[in-house]
């Protein structure tokens, strides 16, 4: 019965494409393939043919064996054309009956696009001057079972494109070449901070404490220890011991975990590289990004002028450096920097509309966060430093002069945040002071406020050098290096809602 229930599902193509199965064998081809042996990529064999034409590819005799996807198919009778394409491009072949042989045109006549197949030949130009290879030999490897959807580059439900992801890298070139670009990304990541004498360390994924950011965090069990961990919501804190260990400059990029909202700029799961650098502060962070975002764009892109969307972002200049509290002053008229007590400036957010939790803020510098939120992010287009944070919502920096603030920047571009570094805290008896805190903001229902980690104040007890740290959103920082906007475009196998 269920064998009946899956065949009457399929499609009129896909009944037809199952038909043809026996008739492979018929020939003593196996439908599904096997080994194959290609000497050229597609590009390859283009950059072979360069700048020949049809006399001087003749005497040139160059002879290829190339392996791909069938995209396109025009039988006429005893020769026909194909379209092939391999992860390098794609390329016209000429199958000729009184070439290849009866047999094997046979099999040729059985293919559908989507056929993954080989094929050896002859590079040549036609008459309209289109490489093409003059095929000796046709090998089939793959039977696609499936056509591809109609006008598959036209669909309007995005979300299907990032369901069949594996379609989308067929048919949709510049999800290719997303896919491609990211890892060559990851490594200009990785040479950068290698020629700067960091070294890359892996950290536990499991984490018995939920700490180093304000998340919401994805919580599993663990059977044989019958305890709960959390999947990591940052790196921070195991790099810093890393730090009080004496490795002095270290980095991971690696996956992190929150159980947050979803959009454009935002999956559960996404990457970051978390950097520390002991006897360094603030300051040098902002050399460090600044630094990064130029060196990547140079290396991947070839320019330090990047299109995004429909503006032009200039990683080239040195980047804005401007306080929080300038920012808010210049946009809204308040002045954070005065003795704002807690009252008037919730009288100041009633005045702008500034919208925020009063369950969960309780202080002058949640609402002073607020207000940059709201009147400042979507305006810093061009790569911008905002710095000077209030100390309420960055448990984890070193104290600025001024003890309401402390040394952290967020660097913006695009209205997004690109990455978030501090002077770290480094004293003990105030990182407890600040884990105190956090604890009593989760008692107020603050699922995002960190807990005591009683390890991590033990290492600082030993002694963590000076330090400036680093994170950097690696999504997207692919996105701006590939004119992306969703975050989905970049990530290979996004998050997604169910079908409704």
């Amino acid at each position: 019965m269920e064998e009946k229930k899956v065949e009457t599902s399929l499609t009129d193509q896909e009944k037809v494409r199952r038909e043809k199965l026996p008739k492979y064998h018929e020939l003593g081809v196996d439908p599904f393939g096997h080994r194959f042996v290609r000497t050229h990529l597609i590009s390859e064999a283009r950059s072979l043919a360069q700048g020949k034409d049809n006399a001087a590819l003749e005497q040139a005799n160059i002879i290829v064996t190339l392996a791909g996807r069938i995209n396109a198919l025009r039988r006429m009778g005893k020769a026909s054309f194909m379209n092939i394409q391999d992860k390098t491009g794609k390329i016209q072949a000429y199958v000729g009956i009184d070439i290849i042989g009866e047999k094997p045109y046979a099999l040729f006549k059985l293919a559908d696009i989507g056929d993954i197949v080989g094929i050896k030949g002859r590079l040549m130009l036609t008459r309209t001057g289109e490489l093409t290879v003059r095929v000796t030999e046709y090998t089939h490897l793959t039977k696609s079972l499936k056509p591809f959807p109609e006008k598959y580059h036209g669909l309007t439900d995005v979300e299907e494109r990032y369901r069949h992801r594996y379609v989308d890298l067929i048919v949709n070139e510049k999800a290719k070449q997303n896919a491609i670009m990211r890892p060559k990304i990851i490594r200009a990541i990785q040479k950068y901070c290698d020629d700067l004498g960091f070294i890359e360390v892996e950290t536990s994924v499991l984490s018995p404490i939920l700490g180093g950011a304000n998340a919401r965090p994805f919580v599993t069990h663990h059977n044989t220890l019958d305890k709960d961990f959390y999947l990591r919501i940052a790196t921070e804190l195991p790099l810093k011991k890393l730090l009080v260990g004496g490795l002095e400059r270290v980095y991971e990029i690696g996956r992190l975990f929150r159980n947050e909202g979803m959009d454009t700029t935002h999956n559960p799961e996404f990457t970051t590289i978390e950097l520390y650098q002991a006897y360094g502060d603030l300051s040098d962070m902002r050399a460090f990004a600044e630094g990064l975002f130029r060196t990547v764009a140079k290396n991947v892109t070839g320019s330090t002028l990047l299109k995004y969307d429909d503006k032009e972002i200039d990683v080239g200049k040195p980047f804005k450096w401007v306080s929080m509290a300038e920012l808010i002053k210049e946009a809204t008229g308040v002045d954070f920097t005065k003795d704002i007590k807690f009252d008037e400036a919730v009288k100041l957010a009633k005045e702008h509309k500034v919208e925020y939790d009063a369950k969960l803020v309780t202080s002058t510098g949640q609402i002073m966060n607020a207000f940059f939120e709201q009147f400042c992010e979507a305006k810093l287009i061009q790569p911008t430093f905002v710095h000077t944070y209030p100390i309420e919502v960055s448990p984890l920096t070193k104290k600025s002069p001024d003890p309401r603030f402390v040394e952290r920047f967020e660097l913006y571009i695009d209205g997004h945040e690109m990455a978030n570094a501090y002077t770290e805290l480094n004293d003990p008896i105030d990182q407890k002071e600040r884990f105190v805190e956090q604890l009593k903001a989760k008692e107020r229902g603050d699922e995002e406020a960190n807990e005591m980690d009683h390890d991590f104040l033990e290492a600082l007890e030993y002694g963590m050098p000076p330090a400036g740290g680093i994170g950097i959103g690696i999504d997207r920082l692919v996105m701006l290096m590939c004119n992306e906007k969703s975050i989905r475009e970049v990530i290979l196998f996004p998050t997604m809602k169910d079908r409704k």
